[in-house]
């Protein structure tokens, strides 16, 4: 098993190497795959010193998988090249995500849909991760009508610049911009580029992914999405209507028996999920559960996970996993 890690030097990269290591995944051969620029320096996996190599190298050596997290440019022009080398390629960016031939994969919720044929599967957006991982069991037991999100998400999403940037004004330190504005003791409510319908990329892909992966598209759904001065981690308040009506100790007792997700939801002492305990962790938190009064079958939740982890590296590495123990490679 030849295993490719393409964005090898960049923040996911990295997460994607650890979560690799932590869960011991099976593989003979690692290729760490970056830009001409990082070609020849070294990365460490599990104590050994690995060289990076260009992409035109490794599709050369013809891996089995190639986890992709470079950006959706590099993705357009170099995934189906591998596909065509015969590697099946699991890719982070946005650029396969809305291709109707390709699929969506959130593994707890749809991996039952892949198939060997299928050489290049999309990773969903970190933020449309931790929503539908609540929501998808919800949706099976209740029928979801409509969603509203108000996404809080960490610097990290946007990556190192930004990170360096909320640093640096914590610092006191003038510094390279990745915002229009500074972050720090700041919220933002522009996170990726403006559509003409007013809508931010981000918050579309909440409306669009999430109706793929559940595979409703009449399942309505409106978003805002802010940048807030977190380091780790994204934050949603979703207010979900439902079609049939719910009762709040089994909605709790349906999340409490998901894998993946983790109920934090206890009043009496303070416990709700929050970006500093969901930071470096697999898992998908959700609290704050409780009935919207002010119409029917409707339901208020807060939702938390490391947008790095679950809603980036472990998702891909899960969906990998599940190739192999499949056996769709």
């Amino acid at each position: 098993m030849k295993i490719a890690v393409v964005g090898a030097t960049g923040l996911v990269g990295n997460v994607m190497l650890k979560v690799l290591e932590e869960r011991n995944f099976p593989m003979d051969e690692l290729l760490l795959v970056a830009s001409e620029r990082s070609v020849g320096k070294k990365i460490e996996y599990k104590g050994k010193q690995n060289e990076i190599i260009s992409i035109p190298t490794a599709i050369e050596k013809r891996p089995d998988i190639a986890l992709f997290s470079a950006g959706g440019n590099t993705s357009l022009e170099w995934a189906t090249k591998f596909a065509e080398a015969g590697t099946t390629v699991i890719d982070n960016s946005s650029a396969w995500r809305m291709d109707s031939s390709k699929k969506l994969i959130v593994p707890e919720i749809n991996a039952n849909k892949l198939s060997k044929d299928d050489k290049i599967i999309a990773n969903p957006n970190c933020s449309t991760i931790q929503m539908v991982m609540v929501l998808a069991p919800l949706h099976r037991k209740y029928n979801i009508k409509r969603i509203v999100v108000s996404t809080y998400q960490s610097v990290s999403g946007t990556g190192v610049k930004a990170v360096e940037q909320m640093e640096n004004e914590m610092a006191g330190i003038k510094g390279e911009m990745a915002y229009h504005y500074p972050i720090h003791r700041n919220a933002i409510p522009h996170c990726d580029v403006f559509e003409e319908n007013g809508y931010t990329k981000e918050e579309m892909k909440l409306v669009r992914e999430t109706q793929k992966i559940l595979d409703d598209k009449s399942i309505a759904v409106t978003a805002t999405a802010v940048r807030i001065p977190t380091a780790g981690g994204h934050s949603e308040s979703v207010n979900v209507e439902f079609e049939n009506d719910f009762n709040l100790s089994d909605i709790r007792q349906l999340l409490n028996d998901t894998e993946g997700v983790t109920v934090q939801d206890n009043l009496d002492v303070n416990v709700y999920p929050m970006p500093i305990y969901a930071n470096g962790k697999d898992d998908v938190f959700v609290g704050r559960i409780r009935r919207d009064g002010s119409q029917p079958n409707t339901l208020n939740l807060w939702i938390v996970s490391d947008n790095l982890r679950k809603g980036a590296a472990t998702n891909t590495v899960q969906i990998a996993e599940y190739l192999i123990k499949n056996e769709l490679i």
